[in-house]
């Protein structure tokens, strides 16, 4: 009895080996996807946006006279010096749109979005003279593409001037008065939105923002502000940012909702492997023994192969097909060679109650338990604290001693 379980022993550390690097196998491809791939979509689709408000600067040049000693003589010259001023943001209504949709490439979802935008700025030429404001924009993202981008001032479009980093307008502006800036565009973008007051400690006076999304799961990234308002809508939520007089480093930012990755899931439970395989070998070593059932080390070597052949199938699959589908594919393969199996060396009986109910819940069931979140360690724990019960009704009036003293029948 003790080679028996001895064998059976180095049959499970073999098998665990293979999980390991199996599981950093993916792992590994995994990584290199995501560094390659991510610069792609980016590339394709759009980077992450951070969006900044719109200044109106205008420009004041003066000139002074400049002396200079050129061998002896005195020369007089007129010098030319420029200065950039900007007009104050007295106001800020913003609206936004967030559409989420999701691309897959490899082993990795991406968590892509479409994005409306309609802001609309309040500047106050309070410089005292008559002023050619010019009105630039950034762009949220140096990898984006914008669409339908307009300008207007108090209403009437106005032409757009495209530089690299930003677009612009100019326009004149009386002593005194305000202009209405309104911008708009629709652009895609990767991961998350943001809105940035500046790049220090700014003022804010008269701040709005109001977004909607189609998407339930919102989040907020750390060190950014929470809406002061939210509102559940059918598809998704409308949150709404207003401050009168705000005063902060923070940003504005959502993070979008991350698909089930199939890369990493099928990682986890790769690793997580020996010990479902652990329990289904306990409980097949405990019920054949107790019905003296000959169940050689070769027979269990076979039944570690085809928990095997579950793992290596779904790491493989999940590139082609979604991950549920694939998982329920690879849970039938898995169990249609243990029981058919099992069918041949003790019987169709043993092999589908005791076999097949045993792979299901702890190949199946307890893998499956990595598709919850945060949920994952209770299932497993609960799974194992009721095993360890059934285990123990079955075996308590067992004297082990004669048990392991007589040879199998």
């Amino acid at each position: 009895m003790g080679k028996r379980i001895a064998a059976i022993l180095f049959i499970f550390i073999c098998t665990a080996i293979a999980w390991a690097i199996l599981g950093a196998t993916i792992v590994n491809r995994t990584n290199t996807s995501r560094s390659e791939l991510t610069g792609k979509v980016a590339s394709t689709w759009g980077s992450p946006h951070e969006q900044s408000a719109p200044k109106a600067t205008y420009i004041i040049k003066t000139t002074h006279p400049k002396v200079t000693i050129t061998d002896g003589r005195r020369i007089e010259q007129t010098e030319e010096e420029t200065a950039v001023f900007a007009l104050p943001l007295e106001s800020s209504k913003v609206n936004v749109a967030l559409a989420l949709d999701y691309r897959q490439k490899g082993l990795l979802w991406y968590s892509t979005y479409r994005v409306k935008f309609d802001g609309l700025y309040g500047f106050l030429n309070n410089s005292g003279q008559e002023r050619m404001v010019t009105l630039q924009w950034p762009y949220p993202a140096d990898k984006a593409v914008y669409d339908d981008l307009l300008f207007f001032a108090n209403g009437q479009p106005l032409a757009v001037e495209n530089q690299k980093a930003s677009a612009s307008s100019v326009l004149r502006v009386p002593a005194g008065e305000s202009v209405l800036f309104k911008v708009q565009y629709g652009s895609q973008g990767l991961s998350q939105w943001r809105y940035s007051f500046g790049s220090d400690i700014t003022q804010a006076r008269d701040f709005t923002l109001r977004m909607t999304t189609n998407f339930p799961d919102i989040d907020f990234p750390e060190t950014t502000l929470s809406p002061t308002r939210k509102d559940l809508i059918t598809d998704g939520w409308a949150l709404t940012w207003n401050y009168k007089n705000l005063v902060s480093g923070y940003q504005i930012a959502v993070q979008m909702p991350e698909k089930l990755q199939p890369g990493p899931l099928a990682g986890e439970i790769s690793f997580f492997a020996p010990v479902s395989l652990f329990f289904f070998f306990f409980l097949m070593f405990i019920i054949t023994t107790m019905r003296g059932i000959d169940l050689h080390p070769m027979n269990y070597f076979f039944l570690a192969a085809a928990f095997l052949a579950f793992h290596l199938l779904l790491a493989y699959l999940v590139d082609h097909i979604a991950i549920h589908l694939a998982f329920l594919i690879c849970s039938a393969v898995s169990i249609a060679l243990v029981v058919t199996y099992l069918c041949l060396v003790v019987g169709p009986r043993f092999a589908l109650r005791e076999a097949g109910i045993a792979q299901f819940v702890y190949l199946v069931l307890f893998s499956y338990a990595f598709f919850f979140k945060g949920f994952t360690g209770l299932a497993v724990t609960i799974g194992v604290i009721l095993t360890l019960f059934v285990v123990m009704q079955m075996t308590g009036r067992i004297r082990w001693t004669d048990r392991f003293a007589r040879s199998p029948a």
